[in-house]
């Protein structure tokens, strides 16, 4: 398997795991699925992560993980996936508004965002129990509990 992974941390921000962690999840979201792989991983503050919501989803501040698929409509670069990006700070929120452990919470949001750059997504009950299972599969695989119970 031969996947390469590009953690990019904007500013000084303090909580993000350790750039091998993070590619670790983005591998075992990945196993199974694709023999090879390219993408990027950003962790950004409230501002980035806002900012880039707005423009690029519509919605109105910051979420925790964006994922931008990688539009190759020619297929010239097959294993380029896209970006995922993080905000730090709502992560951290999250982790501790859910009475999460902030790492398990960083390995789901990797998780679920190379999911998306992968083709699944949510939008409905199918596709999201679809989704779901892979992530807590992966997860229980790492060591972490379920993040849905």
């Amino acid at each position: 398997m031969n996947i390469v992974v590009d953690v990019q941390q904007a500013g000084n921000l303090q909580g993000p795991p350790d750039k091998d962690r993070i590619s670790e999840w983005v591998k075992a979201a990945i196993e199974g699925l694709r023999n090879e792989a390219e993408l990027t991983v950003r962790i950004v503050d409230e501002q980035e992560g806002a900012q880039l919501n707005e423009r690029w989803r519509g919605g109105k501040g910051a979420t925790n993980v964006l994922s931008f698929p990688a539009a190759d409509e020619f297929n010239l670069i097959p294993e380029l996936l896209g970006d995922i990006v993080i905000c730090a700070p709502v992560v951290e929120k999250e982790a501790r508004e859910q009475a999460k452990a902030p790492e398990a919470h960083w390995a789901h949001m990797v998780i679920h965002g190379t999911l998306h750059l992968l083709g699944y997504d949510h939008r409905d009950d199918e596709e999201a129990e679809i989704m779901e299972t892979l992530e807590i599969n992966r997860l229980r695989k790492l060591g972490y509990d379920n993040p849905y119970s």
